[in-house]
C-alpha cells in the first residue's frame, strides 16, 4: 500500500516514517520523498495512530490527488536540486514531466492552484536554498556553486540570488562570516 506524505522532504523525514511504522509493526518496502510503500495492508486505527504521530513531527498524511501530485512534484525537485550531482540533459520542465509521466502543462496548473506559485519560482526557492547551503559550507566558489546548480553563469545566479534574499551573494557570506567572528570574541 502506497501512503503519500506531506512536507516529507529529507532523509531524516524517511528515517521518522519508517521508524512511525515499524511502532505500529509494519514493513516498509520503499520509504521515498514524499511517499512509502507499506507490505501489509493497514487497519484504520492504524493508519489513524500514524497520521496522528506523523503530525506531531511537522508531516501529514495525504488524501486528495491533487495535493498528491503536488507532493510527488516537490520531490522531484527537492531530489533534483538537493541531491543529484549530475548534470541534467532536457529543461526542468522535461525532466519533471518525464519523472511523473504527466503532461507538464497539466503539472503546472496543478501545482499553481494548490501551491500558489508556479512550479518556476519553487525550483528558484529551492535552488537559492541550497546556493546559501553552499555558501555557509564554503567548500565551492561561486562559479562552482553556478555550475553545479546549472546556472548559464555567475551573473544570472548573483542576480536570482538577490532577486530572492535582497543581498548579494557575497554579502551573504560576508554576514557568515562576520558572525562566527563575533561568536569568537564572546
Amino acid at each position: 500500500m502506497k501512503l503519500y506524505i506531506k512536507y516529507m522532504v529529507s532523509l531524516r523525514c524517511k528515517m521518522l516514517v519508517k521508524s512511525e511504522l515499524e511502532k505500529l509493526g509494519l514493513t516498509c518496502s520503499s520509504v521515498e520523498l514524499g511517499f512509502v510503500d507499506v507490505k501489509e495492508e493497514i487497519t484504520k486505527d492504524q493508519l489513524d495512530t500514524f497520521s496522528k504521530n506523523l503530525k506531531k513531527s511537522g508531516l501529514e498524511l495525504l488524501d486528495n490527488k491533487k495535493n498528491i501530485l503536488v507532493e510527488k512534484i516537490k520531490a522531484v525537485i527537492v531530489e533534483m536540486i538537493h541531491y543529484s550531482d549530475e548534470v541534467p540533459k532536457v529543461n526542468d520542465s522535461e525532466y519533471i514531466s518525464e519523472k511523473l509521466n504527466y503532461d507538464y502543462t497539466y503539472l503546472s496548473n496543478t501545482f499553481s492552484e494548490v501551491k500558489g506559485i508556479t512550479i518556476q519560482q519553487y525550483i528558484i526557492l529551492h535552488k537559492i536554498e541550497k546556493v546559501k547551503e553552499l555558501l555557509i559550507y564554503d567548500e565551492l566558489t561561486l562559479t562552482e556553486i553556478a555550475y553545479k546548480l546549472h546556472y548559464s553563469s555567475v551573473a544570472h545566479l548573483s542576480n536570482q540570488f538577490k532577486k530572492v534574499t535582497g543581498l548579494t551573494p557575497t554579502y551573504f557570506k560576508e554576514l557568515k562570516d562576520r558572525r562566527s567572528k563575533s561568536l569568537e570574541d564572546l
